[in-house]
């Protein structure tokens, strides 16, 4: 009777393994057609890919509270502000542009209280000798032209120079040195300025006297020295230049608006005053009563302010009420959504909800929920099933199959946009769907020797 059973058992065996994959198992696939739908595989490129792009979408949008914000409003003053200070009467007249007139830049002449060093190349000259002058690169003396016009060198005599420019003199001398032979390998300069001089005052910076060089002084470079224009107010001002007993006016606006004012050249004696008319205890009387009504400008802008930071505290407290009540309907599942679903060998099977306000790939759908396992899904076959919504086609089904084993074409994954109730299908590896029917059919095997031997005993 035992042999009996276990022949039984034997023939049930066999015959469970010889069709356990086509009766036990049914591994998902994507077919050409099934239940009535008609179904296009359409493999993906970068062709494809843009096709697949084209079917039109619009993101949903998050509630108008999530892009506004809680700033914005005005400054209100609560009462009538007080009136303006009284101006003071005092206007400024018709000032006349009188400027002097433009001069040539002439070559400097040396005049009485000038300073010259002269200077040799050399040490132990004849010069050196009998001066005891001259000096080599670093030892110089410098001689004061005196009254007459003249220089004094001891052993070679009165040399007049007042009235030459710099080559003049240097000429004159030499002739001198030659004439006394003497070596007249030297050098002339002038070492301080004192015989042309402009006097600067007024509403300056600082009033002093600015000697001329050999560089042409500017009205601008003089009033620059003294400290510059200190004029608190411009339309009251203006520089008066006195020349040889004519007295010439720039108005202070012209001064400033009109370079070539600033470029005039200044004579020796000439005297340049900054004026101005404006009544100081007037102006000072007229600031004051300014400083008090800002002082209360002030104080009703402090108090505006302190309105305009509770009212915008409002706003923001409303603002962050209705972005929490949309976050708990969305936890609820009361808000409408667009989805994407996932099956077959990924991580999970689940729904990814597209993203407010963008579209989202297939990549973010598939890697935001876990991605999928080499080793039961294959990467040859990943697919993107999209529904059609032209109603003439009764939903027929595009698949869009994505070929992964080589793992450039994820860089396709990346660029294929999601639209709503797509679904995204991996398939199993065929070694997968092979060792789940082997599963099955030895737990077939095992329930039924087990019954077998319940029935024999």
């Amino acid at each position: 009777m035992k042999r009996r059973n276990y022949l039984g058992i034997a023939l049930l065996s066999t015959a469970l393994v010889t069709t356990a994959c086509g009766i036990t198992y049914h591994s998902p696939t994507v077919k050409d057609a099934g239940a009535g739908v008609a179904v296009r595989e359409i493999p993906l490129t970068a062709q494809s890919v843009l096709v697949a792009n084209r079917s039109s979408y619009t993101p949903k949008s998050l509630p108008a509270a999530f892009y506004q914000t809680a700033g914005g409003g005005s400054l209100r003053f609560g009462g009538p502000l007080p009136e303006e200070p009284f101006v003071p009467e005092e206007t400024p007249g018709t000032l006349q542009l009188r400027p002097p007139p433009q001069i040539l830049p002439e070559t400097y002449r040396i005049g009485v209280g000038d300073v010259v060093l002269l200077a040799t190349k050399s040490v132990g000259t004849t010069v050196e000798e009998l001066t005891g002058l001259l000096a080599a690169q670093n030892r110089r003396q410098g001689y004061t032209v005196r009254d007459d016009g003249r220089i004094a060198i001891p052993e070679i005599g009165q040399i007049d120079i007042a009235g030459l420019t710099v080559e003049e003199a240097e000429a004159r001398i030499f002739e001198i040195l030659v004439r006394n032979q003497v070596d007249p390998a030297f050098s002339l300069e002038v070492s301080e300025f004192n015989s042309q001089r402009v006097v600067i005052g007024g509403a300056v910076g600082s009033s002093t006297l600015i000697p001329i060089t050999l560089r042409p002084l500017t009205l601008g470079e003089a009033l620059a020295a003294a400290g510059g224009v200190q004029l608190a107010n411009d339309e009251f001002g203006s520089i008066r230049i006195y020349r040889n007993g004519t007295l010439y006016q720039i108005p202070i606006r012209d001064y400033f608006a009109d370079a070539s004012l600033q470029r005039r050249i200044l004579l020796d004696g000439d005297a340049v005053y900054v004026d101005t008319t404006y009544d100081l205890e007037q102006a000072l009387l007229f600031y004051q009563q300014r400083l008090d009504v800002i002082a209360q400008r002030n104080q009703a802008r402090t108090q505006a302010l302190a309105e305009l930071q509770a009212e915008v505290g409002f706003r923001r407290a409303a603002l962050d009420e209705q972005r929490s009540n949309f976050g708990a309907r969305a936890e609820y599942g009361a808000v409408e959504r667009d989805y994407v679903y996932l099956t077959g060998e990924v991580a999970k099977q689940s729904r990814f909800a597209l993203p407010y306000g963008q579209t989202a790939t297939l990549a973010d759908a598939l890697y935001d929920s876990g991605g999928y396992s080499n080793a039961t899904g294959s990467s040859r076959h990943i697919y993107v099933l999209r529904a059609s919504e032209n109603p003439a086609e009764f939903g027929a089904v595009t698949a869009w199959h994505l070929d992964a084993s080589n793992a450039v074409n994820l860089t396709l994954a990346a660029r294929m946009e999601m639209r709503p109730n797509d679904i995204i299908f991996i398939e199993e590896q065929p070694v997968t769907k092979w060792g789940r029917s082997l599963q099955q059919t030895f737990g077939l095997v095992g329930a039924a020797i087990s019954t077998a031997n319940a029935a024999g005993n």
